[in-house]
This record gives C-alpha cells, sequence and structure tokens, in this order.
C-alpha cells in the first residue's frame, strides 16, 4: 500500500493527527499533494526556513514564521466543508516546548471539528507523552523493485545503458534498501565510470550509506565454500534452502540457522562465505551499535535497522556472538529494560517478517539466550560445530598451506585438538615468522586446553537436542579413550571429534 492510500484512508476516517516518518520529504509531500488534487482537498507545509507555503493551487492567508504560530495557523478553519492538511517537516524538533505541545493539542483536538489535519514529517518517531495517544504513525516505505526500475529507467535512456534480464536484477538488489534520492546518485555514478548501469558502483555507495547510518555493516568478501573446509552438511542444507527454489516453494521463505560452537570453529567465516555462495548481499547487525543516549533511542534505531534489513531483501543477516549482543535481555543489566525490549522487538520481527532475510545468528554459549530465541520457527535449524576431525583438519591445513605458500610436504604438529582458527594462525605465524611449522605451533595454545571445561560443558548441551553440521541427523558427543580422566563413563573432553 502507498503512502497515499494509507493516509487517504486515515483522513477519511477523521484522524487529525498523523505522524509520517520517512527519509525523503521531497517526495513525501509530493505524493501527498497529488492525493490532495485528486480529492479537491487543500495542503499547506510549514518548515523552519521557508515558513508556511501552499501546495498546488492553495491560497495560504496566516502568516506562520514560527513553530508556535505554525500550529496556530493549521487549526484555523480553511472554510466550511473544506478538507485542509498542514505538513510540518521535522516538527519534532519542536517538540521540546511546553507551549507548543499544548498547542498541537488543541490543534489536533479542534482539527476533529473543522476537517482540519496536523500532519508531522520527521525521520523518525519522537511523541512526547502529551501526544503519543492522538497521533497514528504511518511509514513511508523505502522504494520497491518496481520503483528502483522505474528510477533507472528515467536515468538509463539511452541504448545499452540499461541491462536486461539477470543483469538488471543483480541492479536492482543492488539498489535495494536505498532511497529514491540515493538510488539516483548510484545509477548516474554507475552511467558516468561504466556508461551503462552495473552493481559494481551501485555496491560502493550503498557500502558508504550504510556507515553513514551505523546501524549495519555490508561485508563484501569473494570467498565462497570452496575457501571454508568441513561443515558438509551445513553448507548443503544452507545451499539447498536459498538456490533450489522450486515452483512450489515461492511461497515458502527460508528463515535462518543458529550456530553453535567452541572460539575458532568457522561460524563467523561461514556466514561471510555464505553470501557470495547463493549471490546475497551479507549484512553485519553489531546490536551494540543500536543503543542510543537519549529514552526511547534504541528502540527506534532497532526499528530502522530491522527496517533497512527487510529493503534490502533478499539478503543474508549476520549477528554474530548474539549471546554477548543480548546479554542484558534477562532484564539484570540495569539499564532499564532497554535491552530486553530491543531484544523482544528482534525476536518480534525474527517470527513476523516477511521479507527474504535469511538470518544467521552464532553462539559460544547457547544457554545465556532465553529458549524462545531458538523455539520452532525463528530458525531452520540449529547446528552444532565441533572440532574438526582428522580429515577437515587435513582440508584445513592443505588451504591454508596454499594460501600462505608453505610447503605442503613440510611436517607439522601435533594438532589433536586444534580448530580451524588455531590452524590458520600456525600457517600465518609460520610465514610471518619465516619459521618451521611445528616451531611456529609454539605460539599456538588450543582452546580446547585453555577452555577444556567450557568446551566438553557446551558438547553436553549440545548431544541430543542440535543437528550436526558435518554428518547428517542430529549431534552426538563422543568419549574419547586416553584422556586422562579414566573409564567413569563421564564424557571427556573430545581429541577426534566428527564435526567441524
Amino acid at each position: 500500500m502507498t503512502l497515499a492510500s494509507r493516509m487517504n484512508e486515515l483522513i477519511r476516517a477523521g484522524f487529525s493527527g498523523i505522524w509520517i516518518s520517512s527519509q525523503e520529504h521531497q517526495d513525501a509531500i509530493a505524493e501527498l499533494a497529488a492525493m490532495a488534487r485528486d480529492e479537491g482537498w487543500q495542503l499547506a507545509s510549514w518548515n523552519i526556513e521557508r515558513g508556511l507555503h501552499a501546495v498546488g493551487n492553495v491560497a495560504i492567508t496566516a502568516e506562520a514564521s514560527d513553530p508556535l504560530a505554525a500550529v496556530r495557523a493549521a487549526a484555523t478553519p480553511a472554510g466550511d466543508d473544506i478538507t485542509s492538511i498542514f505538513v510540518l517537516e521535522n516538527f519534532h524538533r519542536f517538540l521540546g516546548s511546553a507551549e507548543i505541545v499544548q498547542a498541537v493539542s488543541h490543534a489536533v483536538f479542534l482539527g476533529k471539528m473543522n476537517r482540519s489535519f496536523i500532519v508531522i514529517l520527521s525521520p523518525t518517531v519522537q511523541l512526547p507523552p502529551e501526544l503519543e495517544k492522538l497521533f497514528v504513525t504511518v511509514e513511508h516505505e523505502l522504494p520497491s523493485r518496481d520503483q528502483l526500475l522505474e528510477i533507472a529507467q528515467s536515468i538509463a535512456t539511452e541504448s545499452g545503458e540499461l541491462p536486461e534480464g539477470r543483469e538488471l536484477d543483480d541492479v536492482l538488489g543492488a539498489a535495494s534498501g536505498l532511497t529514491r534520492y540515493e538510488a539516483e546518485g548510484a545509477y548516474s555514478l554507475s552511467l558516468v565510470r561504466h556508461s551503462k548501469l552495473t552493481p559494481a558502483a551501485i555496491w560502493e555507495l550503498k557500502t558508504q550509506t550504510l556507515k553513514k547510518s551505523g546501524l549495519l555493516s555490508l561485508y563484501r568478501g569473494g570467498n565462497s565454500f570452496d575457501s571454508l573446509g568441513g561443515l558438509n552438511v551445513l553448507k548443503a542444507f544452507t545451499r539447498r534452502a536459498l538456490v533450489h527454489r522450486g515452483r512450489a516453494r515461492e511461497r515458502v521463505k527460508p528463515r535462518g540457522v543458529m550456530l553453535l560452537s567452541p572460539p575458532g570453529c568457522g561460524k563467523s567465516e561461514f556466514c561471510k562465505t555464505l553470501g557470495n555462495e547463493v549471490g546475497r548481499p551479507v549484512l553485519i547487525l553489531d546490536v551494540g551499535s543500536l543503543m542510543g543516549s537519549l529514552v526511547g533511542q534504541s528502540e527506534e534505531r532497532t526499528r530502522q535497522a530491522l527496517a533497512t534489513v527487510d529493503a534490502m531483501a533478499p539478503c543474508v543477516l549476520m549477528i554474530d556472538e548474539v549471546e554477548k549482543a543480548f546479554a542484558g535481555a534477562s532484564g539484570t543489566s540495569g539499564d532499564s529494560g532497554v535491552s530486553s525490549r530491543m531484544f523482544g522487538s528482534f525476536l518480534s520481527w525474527l517470527n513476523d517478517h516477511e521479507s527474504d532475510v535469511f538470518v544467521v545468528c552464532t553462539a559460544n554459549d547457547i544457554q545465556k539466550l532465553p529458549p524462545e530465541f531458538v523455539r520452532a520457527e525463528r530458525f531452520d535449524a540449529v547446528f552444532f560445530l565441533d572440532l574438526p576431525d582428522r580429515k577437515q583438519k587435513d582440508e584445513i591445513w592443505a588451504l591454508y598451506l596454499n594460501r600462505y605458500g608453505l610447503d605442503a610436504s613440510e611436517p607439522r604438529p601435533a594438532d589433536e585438538l586444534w580448530t580451524g582458527a588455531e590452524i590458520k594462525s600456525c600457517c600465518r605465524l609460520a610465514a610471518l615468522l619465516d619459521a618451521p611449522l611445528i616451531q611456529a605451533a609454539e605460539n599456538v595454545v588450543p582452546v580446547a586446553v585453555t577452555s577444556g571445561e567450557s568446551v566438553e560443558r557446551l558438547r553436553q548441551w549440545a548431544d541430543g537436542r542440535c543437528l550436526s553440521a558435518e554428518q547428517t541427523g542430529v549431534y552426538r558427543s563422543k568419549k574419547s579413550a586416553g584422556t586422562g580422566r579414566g573409564e567413569s563413563g563421564r564424557r571427556k573432553v573430545n581429541r577426534n571429534p566428527s564435526v567441524n
């Protein structure tokens, strides 16, 4: 539903206080002006620079050079049976004044009787308590793919400038999540650089846009699953869910996966390679960056970030170490419940969003998360990534020996309890120090040694509760002999696990 159609319904229903959340004020006003012209309504707008001015063929008789005068002018009846709409741009800046808040409240009340409507146009919703019950909020959504196509067609008018088929889909996918103004700039930059619309220039501008917002970051790596050893079942599951989409499954969108493992087993690297493997951008959400200093700002920034993610679909959303990101969700963090409300908003979105966003969350200790986080229909599956087995270690050794230009026939150190990250560290240090692998290994202490109890506790929890990332079916922890703990039947640190 368009902004104009939603506004038409609200005005006909008599909502005299309307707050529009929009990043594109001129486009929003143009849409409202077209609606008012079609319906025979009067439309005027006010901002601090220009004051009150007419939109279209509307006569403005009132003087309104300051915010209070603008509200009083909006409350003045335009005439019998005349519907008048007054748009106040960026008026959230002036709602700290008790006098202006009282005037807005009075104008909304009078609007019920004289058919005058107060519309506050702002990039964020910041309603004081006195006005919360008087205003209904409307979201001015970012342009859809069809609208982005119209913009592209209006800019790329020469022969050969507008691609076709799959290449055009890639261009529109790259532009998803941009405002109309940003899309026009990205298309123009692409034409200047390449004489045609290409995704590369658009991705560059899009990356800068996300950095400026501070809410999300965009990962643009070139590695695919070939650069990641092991995890065969996890790779097959995600590839099939995201790539092999049959006709009957067009109505069913994948939700995502939860990845649990000890540190260094490839969770984050998998997330980053997944996007390139399936042809989707990878958005990284840093929950800490959503925290704001003002009351309600953190919750608002959370909603903005999730709205941006929805607009950039289809994409992959990565939340790394999610148990630390929402550490205060239990309500014991002393932040007046901000973390709990942010976590609640994320849970609701995770369960209800209709956009084609594949969410990948990673965790080192899932027991710190509330049980409702991993219930059915929030994720498609929960996978456990154990320490790599012998076959996987050999694959990882071969991969990093080749990457760092080392001799593959060189003797390797004992790696019974090593993760993939520790193998990579050993190879990198050998190349950095120009030393043999065995000597470089003296600087590597496995996490299964430094945090052996935590690793074993994590295995015990995952046993029977998670899917295996390497073998089909539920993960089962194996008992290892020779760990120095006797044969009492207790679970021991796994020296030869089967899952990466």
